[in-house]
């Protein structure tokens, strides 16, 4: 068996899942008729203390429905410079809403400076594109935006009459991280995204939440842009069992980077600051190491992501165990190569 670090994508659906899935009660969802897919995002908005969820095959159309659903075209939405549905998902908003990104520099905590986003706000001008989203991630490449933070945003958009979205593929790590429930960082935001099947385990799909209107518009979203989908249930399912099962235990997965960043650490690894606050890590090596430790520990049957910057996820499908040996294949691979 492969011990897989490349993501936390790479998840099984476990025995108890598959069998929730064979077992769901399906309809057609495009007519809101299954009610697996009613009861999923009903728990979602319950969960989230939004109004309305929907149900979507993917985290990238998620994230493109809302900003659909936020902007008409010619207006921008500011986001950072590496946020994953600005860098990472092809383009989607400018090439298929029309709706013009401004990025910006986030801190190194993962936040965005917010006198910088005052500064990226278009005057009310024709010259200019229409300001209308804040969008931030949470967490941000492993990062927990602090509820402080998040606080001073949500009302910094209130100010500046913005609408804020959060893209939140593994905002469930974020809440567990900081102890808190998922509604507790989810009353600072107009909308946000929740990805299945990452840490959560669920074999696909994400979760858009927000208020009824804005649900019934992204609704419109998602059928135009081909995620209509029929007897989703089969797969809301496995959804619905990710929330029941699989929340609490992301913190085995934090706890686990936290091990894995002290035991490299130990053998002298360079650990990217600030380390593991949840599931995600980054190494620092140099390029000739890292061009070699791919294909060796690929030999091992470990599978990573080897560059300078390596970056090493934990999950419900890595134990404690296989850490272990990583860390002993690692060790041996420094010492063949000192």
């Amino acid at each position: 068996m492969l011990i897989d670090l490349r993501s936390d994508t790479v998840t099984q659906p476990s025995a108890e899942m598959r069998t929730a899935m064979a077992q769901a009660d399906v309809g057609d969802d495009v007519y809101g008729d299954d009610p697996t897919v009613n009861a999923l995002q009903a728990e979602a908005a319950r969960l989230s203390g939004k109004a309305a969820a929907l149900f979507l095959p993917t985290g990238t159309q998620a994230n493109l429905v809302a900003l659909l659903s936020h902007c008409q075209r010619g207006e921008e939405y500011i986001v950072g410079q590496h946020a994953h549905n600005y860098k990472y998902e092809a383009g989607g908003a400018a090439v298929l809403g029309s709706i013009q990104p401004q990025p910006i520099e986030a801190d190194p905590d993962g936040t965005l400076p917010l006198d910088k986003v005052a500064a990226a706000i278009k005057p009310d001008d024709i010259h200019f594109a229409k300001t209308r989203l804040l969008s931030l991630e949470n967490t941000i490449g492993g990062k927990v935006l602090p509820l402080e933070y998040l606080q001073r945003a949500w009302q910094f958009t209130r100010e500046h009459k913005l609408a804020l979205h959060v893209d939140g593929a593994r905002i469930f790590n974020a809440a567990v991280a900081l102890d808190v429930p998922l509604k507790t960082l989810a009353q600072y935001c107009d909308t946000f995204t929740i990805c299945l099947s990452k840490g959560l385990g669920a074999p696909v799909g994400s979760l858009l939440c927000g208020s009824e209107e804005f649900i019934q518009r992204a609704n419109r979203w998602r059928k135009m842009t081909g995620g209509g989908m029929r007897q989703a249930g089969i797969l809301a399912a496995a959804g619905l069992y990710a929330l029941e099962h699989n929340v609490a235990r992301l913190k085995e997965d934090h706890d686990n980077a936290k091990w894995l960043e002290q035991q490299l650490s130990n053998i002298g690894l360079e650990i990217v600051e600030p380390g593991a606050q949840t599931n995600v890590l980054y190494v620092r090596q140099s390029p000739e190491l890292a061009a070699k430790l791919g294909p060796w520990m690929r030999e091992q049957g470990v599978l990573i992501s080897s560059g300078p910057v390596t970056r090493l996820l934990t999950h419900i499908n890595v134990s404690r165990q296989d850490l272990q040996k990583v860390v002993i294949l690692w060790q041996a691979f420094l010492q063949q190569h000192a």
